[in-house]
């Protein structure tokens, strides 16, 4: 069992994601997190201005986790483009297949803050909108004749698996992506 972070403001971020994917965004009070945290409010409030701010901190590092995996997962592929699209749905496997996943958080604060204002819906939409212009600069390079439009069906197929694994579990969504991928990606480029 990982130990707990010494540093106050980790072992908040720590609580407020165990509490946050087990129990739902805002179903989770502050009180829960200060508590699992073993700290203080005074201390959460240190660290986030608000229960917004740890929010929007929470998911900015949901997203960081899943960057440096596909820069890991980036680092020992062939730097094919092609490889690198279809190695995202491997990536993808990969955090579907974590003993912990409970879908994608980032989705899931976007359901639960469906205004578009609302920072954490931002913060999924920066997200999803990186990695639909990541893909897409990929598929350009793999000589897509519309990029942009190829990009935008495998980020939705991306989304579709993830959601499609919340909803059931070891359902090999990611696998039957990664074979659409390669339709679409091979439909795209002859």
């Amino acid at each position: 069992m990982p130990s707990k972070p010494a540093n106050a403001r980790e072992r908040i971020l720590l609580a407020a994601k165990t509490l946050f994917s087990a129990q739902g965004i805002r179903a989770t009070g502050v009180d829960s997190i200060v508590k699992s945290a073993n700290t203080h409010k005074m201390t959460l409030y240190q660290h986030f201005a608000s229960k917004e701010a740890l929010i929007a901190a929470y998911l900015q590092n949901r997203a960081a986790e899943f960057w440096a995996q596909l820069l890991d997962q980036h680092d020992g592929a062939a730097q094919k483009p092609q490889a690198l699209l279809l190695g995202m749905f491997d990536v993808l496997g990969e955090w579907m297949a974590a003993p912990d996943f409970q879908g994608c958080p980032l989705i899931m604060a976007s359901a639960e803050f469906p205004d578009q204002s609302d920072p954490a819906h931002q913060v999924s939409a920066v997200f999803y909108r990186k990695l639909q212009h990541h893909m897409s600069e990929l598929s350009a390079r793999a000589g897509a004749q519309s990029p942009e439009r190829l990009a935008g069906q495998l980020c939705a197929l991306f989304q579709g698996a993830m959601v499609s694994a919340q909803l059931q579990r070891h359902s090999g969504a990611a696998i039957e992506a990664k074979l659409a991928a390669e339709i679409l990606i091979k439909n795209s480029i002859e």
